[in-house]
């Protein structure tokens, strides 16, 4: 028998499947937010041994994911299967239970994800709107080696690269370093970036990721000086790249070139990954390194048998009427 609960643990996400799992979708991601001080609000759903999950929160008056702005992307915790998504709809439905309005994001959907979401929620009776809301630049390396990946890159790069690598030192570590990881905190202070949104979170993260073999941490060295520094991580035949800066009185040597182009060379020769993966953002200079863009998407449900649900409801339907609006 199909049953839903609620939880304000994670603990119960253990066990949980899901065909296309990544750094953001593990039970330990989720231990992270909540330790950073997000309340977690997890809709389980189970048949017998079978179960099913969404990793949730309350948040602006409705129900929103579990994430923060680290996470490139959210997605059911279910298997890739008629029976998940049987259970996927169950959620939908006894969530009704719990709010008038879910809205879910950055949803993929190169792994059905988004379109799993949108149909167990239309399948429970849900007013849902899906609409594009951030880009994912990607690599496929297609059994390239790095220096057939090179030859296809813009002539600035290969170029710059070429007079510029000699003027820096590069170390690429696979496990958490203390000295290293203060490095790119200084670098990342004193680069063009903003400031860290929770560095005590991505450090915990970086030390997770450590310990389990999956860090690769570049630092860039000019005269024993750190001018460049990346955080990358590697599973499942994908590597993704976290955070990325250099300081900015040091561009010149264009460190973070030679850093980015050692971290491929080193992800798709030795680590022999499949993709490469530059998060969320339609940064310009992404589209140098990364050959297709993938889309991200927001899927927001909304139950009109709760009166509180009318006025989003007209305030979307006024936005589809508008000139130029369309469906992601």
């Amino acid at each position: 028998m199909i049953a839903a609960s609620y939880h304000d643990t994670v603990n119960v996400l253990q066990g949980t499947q899901t065909n296309h799992s990544g750094p953001f979708d593990r039970p330990e991601w989720f231990d992270l937010l909540v330790h950073a001080g997000q309340r977690p609000l997890i809709a389980l759903v189970t048949n017998g041994d079978e179960k099913a999950a969404l990793a949730l929160t309350r948040a602006n008056g409705r129900i929103e994911p579990l994430r923060n702005w680290y996470s490139f992307t959210w997605r059911p915790l279910a298997p890739d299967s008629n029976r998940g998504q049987e259970l996927l709809t169950a959620i939908a439905f006894d969530l009704k239970r719990q709010t008038h309005r879910l809205t879910l994001w950055p949803i993929p959907d190169e792994d059905g994800s988004a379109t799993r979401l949108e149909q167990a929620f239309q399948a429970a009776g849900w007013s849902v709107t899906r609409t594009q809301c951030d880009y994912n630049h990607v690599l496929e390396v297609g059994g390239r080696t790095f220096a057939e990946y090179w030859t296809t890159r813009p002539g600035k790069m290969r170029t710059t690269l070429k007079r510029k690598a000699k003027k820096v030192s590069v170390e690429i570590l696979d496990h958490f370093d203390p000295a290293a990881w203060a490095e790119y905190e200084r670098i990342y202070a004193d680069s063009w970036k903003p400031s860290e949104g929770d560095p005590d979170l991505l450090r915990r993260f970086a030390e997770q990721e450590g310990r389990a073999g999956r860090i690769r941490l570049g630092i860039a060295r000019h005269e024993g000086l750190a001018v460049a520094a990346q955080f990358w991580t590697v599973e499942n035949g994908v590597a993704y790249i976290h955070k990325l800066a250099h300081l900015e009185s040091m561009k010149a040597l264009s460190a973070g070139t030679t850093l980015s182009a050692a971290l491929f060379e080193q992800t798709i020769d030795r680590d022999n990954v499949d993709w490469i993966d530059f998060g969320t953002g339609n940064d310009p200079y992404k589209a140098d390194w990364m050959e297709a863009v993938r889309p991200r998407f927001m899927i927001d449900c909304l139950d009109l048998k709760q009166p509180s649900a009318w006025p989003v409801w007209a305030k979307q339907y006024i936005r589809k009427l508008a000139p130029g609006s369309t469906r992601g």
